[in-house]
């Protein structure tokens, strides 16, 4: 996530944050571009912060994490976890969990030389023929892993079908280590549920958390007032526009706005997802709150 939403998530409650991933091909030539350095930015007071990596090599993996522990990190993570083709398809993300012994090197590198913790984010194993979860969980453990978080699903699944919970249960009896369980977890219930079934020690909420920062809240989305979510919207258009600038920033904001209001059929937001002025959104805003008003009176009738 960015600097912007982590900020309204953390004022929602949420406890610790991820950096989206960068490649480490990107952090080790004289210069960071910005566009990557940007992506490890954070603001004073942001701790915990997890700085994410992710590649296929296991020196190269090091040589990029001691470069952006300059930056300061409280943790490092390697991303295990990616499902994406541009990423798993050489090597990286889940790709690497083919691959044990890399994993292997990987991890007594970086906790050998790495000042801070180094963390693993991990998926059940490539497909249903290949779950490998708890070999690659006692690999992480037993090299200096200093907690493990891991996603349901194997890479072919992505996010399709049901997230195994009993496997993370499995992995936390596996391991000495910390678990953070992910995935399927929409709902504040699910949060219970989750660590109640798994035992895990803390939970993740990635794609559930998109326009809806209340679930840190342990606040359930249908039970908001219309002022509650007319709020955290200015609050995040307000975030963007101070980190990003004003046309920038609301060009960004265009594809968190609609998660916000994508429970309330016809609603027209044309305007506000097309106007790159702030003082212009802050008007569209009150226009749509009073059709979210209107909206849910229909419905009461």
């Amino acid at each position: 996530s960015d600097v912007p939403y982590r900020a309204l998530c953390r004022a929602y409650g949420s406890a610790m944050h991820y950096t989206e991933f960068v490649p480490v091909e990107a952090l080790l030539g004289k210069r960071v571009h910005q566009r990557f350095r940007q992506r490890l930015d954070t603001q004073p007071g942001e701790h915990p912060m997890v700085f994410q990596i992710f590649g296929n090599n296991a020196q190269m993996l090091l040589d990029a994490a001691l470069r952006i522990q300059e930056w300061g990190p409280d943790i490092i993570d390697v991303n295990m976890g990616c499902a994406t083709r541009k990423v798993s398809g050489r090597g990286a993300g889940v790709g690497m969990m083919p691959q044990p012994a890399l994993i292997e090197e990987t991890f007594k590198l970086l906790s050998h030389h790495l000042e801070v913790p180094v963390t693993g984010k991990i998926r059940l194993g490539w497909d249903a023929t290949q779950e490998n979860f708890l070999e690659i969980g006692r690999i992480l453990a037993q090299n200096g892993a200093a907690l493990i978080a891991m996603h349901g699903r194997t890479k072919v699944q992505k996010y399709g079908g049901e997230a195994n919970w009993d496997a993370i249960a499995a992995l936390k009896q596996a391991v000495s280590v910390p678990v953070i369980g992910n995935g399927d977890v929409q709902t504040p219930e699910d949060i219970d549920r989750m660590k109640a079934h798994t035992g895990c020690d803390a939970v993740m909420i990635g794609r559930a958390a998109i326009g809806n920062p209340w679930i840190f809240a342990r606040q359930r989305r249908e039970d908001l007032a219309v002022g509650d979510i007319i709020k955290a919207v200015r609050l995040h258009a307000q975030e963007m526009v101070a980190y990003y600038g004003e046309a920038p920033g609301l060009r960004q904001f265009r594809k968190h706005l609609k998660k916000y209001f994508d429970d309330i059929p016809g609603l027209e937001l044309d305007s506000l997802l097309s106007t790159e002025s702030f003082v212009e959104f802050e008007e569209l805003l009150d226009e749509v709150e009073t059709a979210v008003h209107l909206h849910k009176a229909a419905l009461s009738l």
